[in-house]
């Protein structure tokens, strides 16, 4: 159940980064549920290197941390992707 749970929220972390990078990104879709899990686990370990455990309720700084790590991890791999595939467009 875990690794459902790491590709929803790689999912719905990864869209919400592409929204906020500025630009249209040319990652397909399953490579931005990846770098959205990516990015999930980068923004846990910064969480857990500030001090930032679990809480009760909603962990809002750790959610906010993932989503940060998505948006870094997303518009770095867009970058790494563009330059691999030479910016060829979509048939």
């Amino acid at each position: 159940m875990g690794w459902l749970w790491a590709i929803i929220v790689g999912l719905v972390l990864g869209v919400i980064a592409r929204a906020i990078l500025p630009g249209k990104q040319s990652i397909p879709l399953w490579l931005t549920v990846i770098f959205g899990i990516l990015g999930s686990i980068l923004g846990n370990t910064a969480a857990t290197w500030i001090g930032v455990h679990d809480t009760k309720g909603i962990d809002w700084i750790r959610h906010l941390f993932q989503l940060i790590g998505a948006v870094i991890i997303v518009g770095l791999g867009d970058m790494l992707w563009v330059s691999l595939r030479g910016n060829k467009q979509r048939a």
